[in-house]
């Protein structure tokens, strides 16, 4: 069955086509016979009960600086033009984000919306973890000055981190004797009114930062991402560098405990970052590692999507 798919996105004009994730899963679309168009989220629209996008048809191409092939503007009514949407512009996760997803929701149950907005909106990556307390490592999320003080006293070596950041910006590890410690509080405190996330050191991040690919509550592979010698930071955003690894005993039993629940909330690609045994984030917005899963170790995590997608639809 060939499907209609609306790619929610940033402009694919930009992607890199090696390693570009929503790229991957419009390419594995594209050879099943799928047709694509793309969209902003500025070009979303809810007027009289109708949701609307003014769409690009796309042909996505492996061709360097020219990713895809993009038609004329055309509106879609999404619950009636096409079968499948996919959210997939990157964080951050901030208003705009989430009144997109309000609007999606208006889909449920005319068009198959992916990964589900209700849940996307309801799980930003570094929260939806302390649904899983026993899995993660000491964290606390506070605006509250003394209580960071205590929590770093006692966990000495923390992370400091952006609540709704991405890509490991913004990602600070404060060390026992760090004397910056008050001035990069100030500067998050300064830069918005949201709490921050602080999280006890994990040694085991210089052996890397696995991230796990599930697919409807699966895992599938895992690849693992190397901090820069003399960098906290593996996301590749930063340098991390990707190599080859596999399903550890821990991946495992923390893909036991929650991939039942990313299954039943409609969160069907998920990537999750795994330090030593302990989950740090549960990324549902745009999860990358798609195109170094495969290159590293054959699996077609965009292909094993899209079985899942036509499973959904009971294609």
């Amino acid at each position: 069955m060939s499907l209609r798919i609306a790619v929610q996105m940033d402009p694919v004009s930009g992607v890199d086509i090696k390693g570009d994730t929503s790229f991957a899963l419009m390419e594995a679309a594209q050879e099943r016979g799928h047709s694509l168009w793309t969209y902003q989220p500025q070009h979303l629209s809810w007027e009289a009960g109708k949701v609307t996008a003014r769409a690009r048809p796309a042909t996505v191409q492996r061709v360097a600086g020219q990713p895809a092939i993009e038609g004329d503007r055309e509106t879609l009514d999404l619950a009636k033009d096409v079968d499948v949407v996919l959210m997939r512009q990157d964080p951050p996760f901030d208003m705009s984000y989430i009144t997109a997803c309000h609007i999606l929701e208006y889909l449920k149950g005319q068009t198959l919306v992916l990964n589900d907005p209700e849940w996307v909106r309801s799980s930003p990556e570094k929260i939806i973890p302390l649904d899983f307390p026993d899995l993660i490592p000491p964290t606390l999320i506070s605006r509250d000055l003394s209580a960071i003080k205590a929590f770093r006293a006692e966990h000495k070596d923390i992370i400091l981190k952006p609540l709704y950041g991405n890509g490991g910006a913004g990602v600070f590890r404060v060390k026992p004797d760090d004397s910056n410690f008050s001035s990069i509080v100030e500067m998050f405190f300064g830069i918005n009114r949201e709490p921050i996330i602080a999280q006890a050191f994990l040694p085991n991040v210089s052996a890397g930062d696995r991230r796990v690919i599930l697919i409807d509550g699966d895992p599938v592979g895992v690849i693992n991402r190397v901090p820069q010698p003399g960098e906290t930071r593996s996301n590749m955003h930063v340098g991390g560098k990707a190599e080859a690894a596999e399903l550890s005993d821990a991946d495992k039993h923390i893909c036991e405990v929650i991939g039942p629940v990313l299954k039943k909330r409609g969160l069907v690609l998920v990537g999750i970052d795994v330090i030593g045994d302990r989950l740090t984030e549960i990324n549902v917005t745009s999860p990358t590692g798609v195109q170094e899963l495969k290159r590293f170790s054959g699996v077609d995590a965009a292909s094993l999507f899209w079985d899942a997608v036509d499973r959904r639809l009971g294609v």
